[in-house]
């Protein structure tokens, strides 16, 4: 697969990705705009947040979703010290249709979003194609055009991955701080359990390709900062 280039003016040679992608006219204009980016900029302050800033115990789990529209829910999530995890769901109260532990470091992912825009494309080299593409089982990983190494979605959800999905139900957006699953209040060797959630706009291409385009929650008309491509070699 072709570098995807953390620049938002990157040339792409990837026909399916370049299909996926839209144009983000507000990009220029984002960067100085200080209302954007606001779960991106909380992702990247994990490092300097205690175990006291638990904000999901703030936003409380509320008996209806927050927000009720088509957006779709993803949660990126994992230890400091240890890899990051994705998790897409249709809303935040249905069982994810993909879970997959990324080959990176969730340190490494918090330096990459830094420049304020992360493209993260998985793609399968499975040659049939009678499963849908989020159905498939092993991705390439790249993060900013950067190989990352290769994953294998979950068929069922680690106990780390149950416990967050339990404590974020209902939960439409946010960033923050999750209580340990064995000791809610001490911070295990791979440091505290961070999480970042938001709606994404779903973009089917075709049956080899698909694109999730994080929606601002300050309602920025800014482009995207964080986009996830899938997508399946030809």
């Amino acid at each position: 697969m072709p570098p995807i280039h953390s620049s938002p003016y990157f040339q792409m040679d990837n026909p399916a990705i370049l299909s996926l992608l839209r144009p983000t006219p507000g990009e220029k204009h984002r960067k100085s705009t200080s209302s954007s980016g606001g779960l991106l900029r909380m992702f990247k302050l994990f490092p300097m947040l205690t175990s006291g800033c638990k904000m999901v115990a703030l936003l409380g789990r509320p008996r209806k979703p927050m927000l009720k529209d088509s957006a779709t829910t993803g949660t990126i999530f994992g230890y400091r010290k240890g890899r990051v995890c994705l998790a897409i769901q249709d809303d935040p109260y249905s069982v994810p249709i993909f879970v997959i532990e990324l080959p990176m470091l969730t340190s490494l992912l918090q330096k990459e979003m830094a420049s304020d825009i992360v493209r993260i494309a998985l793609e399968s080299e499975t040659k049939t194609h009678k499963k849908k593409v989020l159905e498939e089982f092993v991705w390439a990983v790249f993060c900013n055009g950067r190989k990352m190494g290769y994953s294998i979605r979950r068929k069922q959800l680690s106990d780390d991955e149950f416990h967050v999905m339990q404590l974020l139900r209902g939960v439409s957006m946010g960033a923050g701080v999750l209580p340990s699953p064995n000791d809610k209040e001490t911070v295990t060797a791979d440091g505290e359990l961070t999480y970042m959630r938001a709606r994404f706009e779903r973009v089917v291409g075709s049956k080899d390709s698909e694109a999730f385009y994080m929606i601002n929650p300050d309602g920025a008309a800014s482009g995207p900062e964080l986009s996830i491509f899938f997508v399946r070699s030809n």
